[in-house]
């Protein structure tokens, strides 16, 4: 297997500090701007997507472009989105060489509550185009991770693969089971629609700047269709949302609450859901039976 670093720009910290200082540039907090400079990492990442020359990437936070840069040497296209202009600024001159790169200066999310639509229309078109598996890989900022992956789970872009980087309290969120203290709406959602898997533990220090936090590397693989005994995944995901806003009462208590179908309480005793149970104790699988329930 070839070295993919000997080809590939990979910016140690020295580097992006130097690209920066050039641009009269710094990290910006407000932009989650904490670059990953631990190749071993990064190539861990990228060989957990397993990807083709027909495969479509799309990468959220660009960076100084070493990551876009590994990406592009594998997959058939890369869509990256990146919303400090002059950092795209500064991996576009870094990657002037790679024709596979599609670059969008843009958030990622609108109001932070769906895709942003320049997006959904240029991952299309270039999957479309190269005719491969349509994955998502990258180092994702910490403010929008969680939003952006469920809403791409969600919505209408037929993703094969996730890896991505997060705080490590957010993975476990999306890899708890129901009896651990990180489940959710978020480990229901995700489990729903993909198996999950952690990919490797991340320190602080394979970043720069170092984050205060722990981060870890997440893979989601998303079923097919057929494995997924529910048609409005949407739909699916308000029903649960909208337990766990009261979270702290028991199921008994919010079926009342939220006036929601009668057929709800035969159907938790047929589940053997206990009427003082919690939202948290209450299983992925039981989830689905209950919104299917609820009519």
């Amino acid at each position: 297997m070839r070295d993919t670093f000997e080809t590939s720009v990979f910016h140690t910290k020295t580097r992006i500090r130097s690209l920066l200082d050039s641009a009269g540039l710094s990290p910006r907090k407000r932009f989650g701007q904490c670059f990953l400079i631990d190749r071993n990492l990064m190539e861990k990442l990228v060989d957990a997507a397993e990807l083709g020359p027909s495969d479509c990437v799309l990468e959220v936070g660009c960076g100084t472009g070493s990551l876009t840069g590994l990406l592009a040497e594998r997959a058939g296209c890369v869509v990256t989105v990146e919303v400090d202009d002059a950092m795209i600024r500064i991996a576009r001159e870094q990657l002037s060489s790679y024709g596979n790169v599609r670059w969008l200066a843009t958030d990622a999310l609108t109001n932070k509550s769906s895709v942003a639509a320049e997006i959904e229309s240029a991952v299309t078109e270039d999957c479309q185009r190269v005719g491969g598996a349509l994955k998502l890989v990258a180092n994702l900022p910490y403010d929008i991770a969680t939003s952006l992956i469920l809403n791409l789970l969600l919505g209408n872009l037929p993703f094969a693969r996730f890896c991505f980087t997060v705080q490590a309290e957010v993975a476990d969120r999306f890899l708890a089971d129901s009896d651990a203290p990180d489940y959710g709406p978020v480990s229901i959602i995700s489990q729903l629609l993909a198996e999950g898997q952690r990919i490797a533990k991340v320190p602080a220090k394979a970043f720069w700047p170092a984050p205060k936090v722990s981060s870890a590397m997440v893979r989601l693989d998303v079923k097919s269709q057929d494995l997924v005994d529910i048609t409005d995944a949407p739909g699916f995901a308000r029903f649960v949302r909208s337990f766990f806003l009261h979270r702290r009462k028991t199921m008994a208590h919010l079926v009342r609450m939220l006036k929601a179908d009668e057929r709800l309480v035969p159907a938790m005793a047929d589940l053997g859901i206990p009427p003082n149970v919690r939202p948290e104790r209450v299983t992925v699988a039981q989830w689905i039976s209950l919104f299917k329930s609820n009519g």
